[in-house]
């Protein structure tokens, strides 16, 4: 999938031209949208202390952080298997359960959704038309429906199974839905919880600011603010789509921006601009992360 959609996307801008936009981008600019995708990765790693606190837990920084690095790093070889490493991470280092460290992960994606959500209505007052196209086109509601209801049912029936457990298999499922519940409440019983809500809005912010501060790096580029939204959020879509948006994100990333007259060969060039400076930024940092874990806890 992701081959057909990097030749599809090739097919809008020849390989030539392309690189020749990559050669001709200014920098600057490039280095300062990664240097606010720094920002928020950091200010994640700083924010999940938050949730650790109240179930008595205080990582190290910098556990916290390679751990952040190494999600996303995983995360562009499996999708949403990241979660389950930044778990396991701190896990090995810091003696976090797993269960309580994955649902605190489980509760910041919550966080996470409502800032998207957030982002999204905010757009509806620029475009509402595409965002409701882009809406109806990924996701079937019907689908939708069956995929929850099925959940649903098979949630009752589990539920029913565990909660007469005593041991086996069953207790070993209570008690890991015990931890993780802990995990996810915990974002009730923060002492800090407007220091949560500020890092939650930054992170965010830096995205957004990622996006932008990279636009000028191509000369000529002008996209206004309503733009920048509907392309954040549409390579966003792209990027949980596939494995890091590979092949997608410049396909969606243009078909954004010419909504609003962006020639269609500089769009794509921005978009394999944009999504091969993120792509490095988390291979490089990334890789450190996970080769430096070991180093960095060796006394420990």
């Amino acid at each position: 999938m992701g081959g057909f959609l990097v030749w599809y996307s090739l097919s809008k801008v020849s390989i030539e031209t392309l690189l020749q936009y990559f050669k001709d981008a200014n920098y600057w600019w490039i280095s300062l949208g990664l240097f606010f995708g720094i920002l928020s990765h950091l200010s994640r790693a700083y924010r999940w202390k938050f949730l650790l606190e109240p179930m008595g837990y205080k990582p190290d920084f910098g556990n916290s952080t390679m751990a952040v690095l190494v999600a996303y790093l995983v995360n562009y070889a499996v999708p949403r298997a990241g979660e389950v490493s930044r778990a396991a991470v701190m896990t090995n280092y810091e003696d976090i359960p797993f269960e309580k460290g994955f649902g605190t992960i489980v509760a910041e994606r919550i966080a996470d959704m409502i800032m998207m959500l957030s982002i999204i209505a905010i757009t509806l007052f620029v475009q509402f038309d595409f965002i409701y196209e882009l809406l109806t086109k990924n996701f079937n509601p019907t689908k939708i429906a069956l995929i929850l209801g099925a959940v649903v049912l098979g949630f009752f029936l589990l539920s029913r199974y565990v909660k007469k457990a005593e041991s086996g298999l069953g207790l070993k499922i209570k008690n890991f839905v015990s931890g993780l519940i802990e995990g996810v409440t915990s974002i009730l019983k923060m002492k800090h919880k407007w220091a949560f809500i500020f890092h939650t809005i930054f992170i965010w912010v830096m995205y957004v600011a990622m996006f932008w501060a990279t636009i000028p790096a191509i000369e000529g580029l002008n996209v206004p603010f309503g733009g920048v939204l509907i392309g954040f959020i549409a390579g966003g879509f792209s990027i949980a789509a596939t494995n890091g948006g590979i092949g997608l994100y410049p396909v969606a990333v243009a078909g954004a921006l010419a909504l609003f007259g962006v020639p269609e060969e500089p769009a794509t060039a921005f978009g394999w601009i944009m999504w091969t400076a993120q792509t490095l930024m988390i291979i490089v940092f990334g890789g450190l992360a996970f080769l430096l874990l070991p180093i960095y806890n060796k006394n420990k």
